[in-house]
């Protein structure tokens, strides 16, 4: 896409977005979108919040939910310097994808702030110790590394970043 970035929003998924017209090239991210996004939302399980220029194109979209790990599925470095539970409260950024119409300005990575900022947001009133992301292909892996993300042990598409970092990166911008 050439040109400058439309301005673009980030708002709550509902009915009048075009979950139809979005394709990011990965089947199962699409197929999401169109088919259980609005169900997921509706009963709870996740919030989806999408990019729009418009209010009806979705230019880019990803979840957020609450989410919990084994404090033990942390390298230990960062394991000790959390009190010892066994489960550790964390948020899900469970998905996050831009349209293949839309790439190459930034949206991925905004779309990824957004979602930080939302987490640490949160974290101030329903405790997190860290975002954790599920990374589909090495692609993505390498998108969330490349932000600070690290893998956790012995989960290579699973990664997480420490809501302390959240908060640095939050600040920096």
């Amino acid at each position: 896409m050439a040109g400058s970035p439309a301005p673009c929003s980030v708002e709550l998924l509902h009915a009048g977005h075009d979950r139809e017209g979005f394709s990011c090239g990965v089947p199962a991210l699409d197929q999401y979108l169109r088919t259980q996004a609005s169900q997921d939302a509706r009963k709870r399980v996740t919030v989806v919040f999408v990019l729009t220029p418009d209010g009806k194109t979705v230019a880019g979209y990803y979840t957020l939910s609450q989410h919990s790990l084994e404090l033990t599925a942390l390298p230990a470095e960062t394991a000790k310097r959390l009190p010892k539970y066994p489960h550790v409260p964390a948020t899900l950024l469970g998905r996050l994808a831009v349209s293949l119409a839309f790439r190459g300005h930034g949206y991925g990575h905004a779309l990824m702030m957004d979602a930080l900022r939302r987490s640490l947001a949160g974290s101030r009133s329903i405790a997190s110790s860290l975002v954790l992301v599920d990374a589909k292909d090495d692609a993505a892996a390498t998108f969330y590394a490349k932000h600070g993300f690290t893998t956790l042990r012995g989960i290579p598409s699973r990664l997480f970043l420490p809501m302390a970092t959240v908060a640095k990166l939050v600040e920096q911008g």
